[in-house]
């Protein structure tokens, strides 16, 4: 990794944030709620939880904590309880007041190297609504019972008082359950963690295992590095899209709800993917499923990650599909989940979820939505489309200005990469991949087609925070 301290990226940091109109401070209005609310949460139907032993799992340096665990074999040993706490942010945001307006206007958290725009105050966010170890907070209490393949046979969801134990990173876990001194709860992720893959294999799901370049921050100076999630990662996304799936079918039976959907990718976009593996020699017997072809790469291996950022083509045109009244949309299953999907686990970061939640609460209680819930979902899919838009402008920004400070006063200067994406219109367009540094950028300017998957030497041609990215061409 290599480091970039520069205050001209500070600026372009600032500049982007003024480009995007994105909000700053809190309204006071809004504060003043949120600040209320924290002395006098609602916490009316919430029943006592704070027995069960909750842990989290999340990044080292997150406060915003959405969601905690408790893992356990059923009592008539055949099968599994997932205890899933989530953060119940309705117990502090008034339907219709300056709170929940302002929580619309940003519908989701955005994060900057060097600051975030948050969803909520931080006063909530970070505070009396995030699941803090040792603090007793109020939460959407999932509890789905598996037989002994991984299938949930019983759901049940209420309003609870809970207590996490313990807050837990990733690579701690993974040492702990490698070396096998987890003790039951957490050594569970791995069990049903893995079940839930092959659940997921089985029905054809696809979880894509691709590098993700990551910026990282020491002491004011920011770099990029390449992460490739760790196996508990995994398990623990698998609580979560669990949670997910579960929470769609109980709005499907209700009537009312909201769905994230994705359509079956076209008989074109697959032929397009098989002549890609072609290419990058990755084998693929017309028998077996795309799903499991996936699960057999090595992101490691040049062409698997080419053709790993191939499959994201299939994961494309993923909404959000309101529906009522027992009309559910068309599609309404996710292509990649394979299977009914809501998203209701962060409620924190992402508003959409914290009306998810309401809905299910409402299902599993036999009763009719909030009114406040039925009022706001029509506008909900076009709201989470635009906010999550916003997210991924953010995010490809952000690195992009990364990768161009890090590459100032470099320019003609000559680099190793490997091509990870060719132009459909023009072959001698594409992407670039470089081990180091970190980078990740267009490459142009040549007249051959390029070699998807092989090594490259490329020359850097753009670089900078006030060119913004960075372009290389052929060497």
């Amino acid at each position: 990794m290599t480091g970039a301290a520069d205050c001209s990226l500070g600026a372009a940091l600032r500049d982007l944030r003024t480009e995007l109109d994105l909000p700053a401070a809190f309204p006071a209005e809004a504060m003043a709620e949120a600040e209320a609310a924290v002395r006098d949460p609602d916490l009316s139907a919430h029943e006592d939880a704070t027995d069960l032993p909750f842990l989290t799992i999340d990044p080292p340096a997150s406060t915003d904590l959405d969601q905690a665990m408790h893992l356990e074999r059923r009592r008539d040993g055949r099968g599994y309880r997932v205890h899933y706490a989530i953060a119940d942010v309705a117990a502090f945001v008034r339907p219709g007041g300056a709170l929940d307006a302002e929580a619309h206007r940003r519908v989701t958290t955005l994060y900057f190297p060097d600051d975030r725009v948050a969803l909520h105050p931080t006063v909530l966010s970070e505070g009396a609504a995030s699941l803090l170890p040792g603090e007793v907070r109020p939460a959407a209490l999932w509890r789905i019972d598996l037989d002994s393949d991984g299938r949930a046979t019983a759901t049940d969801v209420r309003r609870a008082l809970v207590r996490s134990r313990a807050k837990l990173d990733y690579a701690g876990v993974q040492r702990r359950i490698d070396a096998r001194t987890a003790e039951e709860p957490l050594a569970l992720l791995r069990e049903i963690g893995r079940l839930r893959e092959e659940q997921e294999l089985a029905r054809g799901g696809i979880s894509l295992d691709v590098p993700e370049q990551q910026i990282t921050g020491h002491d004011g100076a920011y770099g990029l590095a390449y992460r490739a999630p760790l196996p508990a990662e995994a398990w623990n996304a698998q609580i979560s899209l669990l949670t997910g799936t579960a929470a769609a079918h109980l709005m499907a039976e209700a009537g009312t709800g909201i769905l994230r959907t994705l359509p079956t990718a076209p008989d074109g976009a697959v032929a397009r993917l098989r002549r890609s593996a072609r290419a990058l020699r990755v084998d693929w017997p017309h028998h077996v499923p795309y799903a499991r072809v996936v699960r057999s790469l090595n992101p490691e291996l040049p062409h698997h990650a080419a053709f790993l950022q191939e499959c994201t083509t299939l994961l494309r045109g993923a909404g959000y599909t309101a529906f009522d009244h027992g009309d559910l949309p068309d599609p309404a299953v996710h292509a990649a989940v394979a299977d009914l999907y809501t998203h209701c686990t962060a409620p924190l970061r992402r508003l959409v979820d914290r009306y998810a939640s309401e809905l299910c609460l409402a299902a599993t209680a036999g009763k009719e939505p909030p009114e406040w819930v039925r009022e706001a979902l029509p506008a909900l899919p076009k709201e989470m489309a635009e906010g999550t838009r916003r997210a991924n402008t953010v995010e490809r920004a952000c690195v992009d200005l990364v990768e161009a400070a890090l590459l100032e006063g470099r320019v003609g200067e000559l680099f190793d990469a490997y091509v990870v994406d060719v132009g459909d219109r023009n072959p001698a367009t594409g992407t670039v991949h470089l081990r180091d540094p970190a980078v990740v950028g267009r490459i142009e300017g040549g007249t051959a087609p390029l070699p998807l998957g092989e090594r490259l030497r490329v020359r850097l041609t753009r670089a900078g925070p006030a060119a913004r990215s960075v372009l290389f061409a052929p060497a």
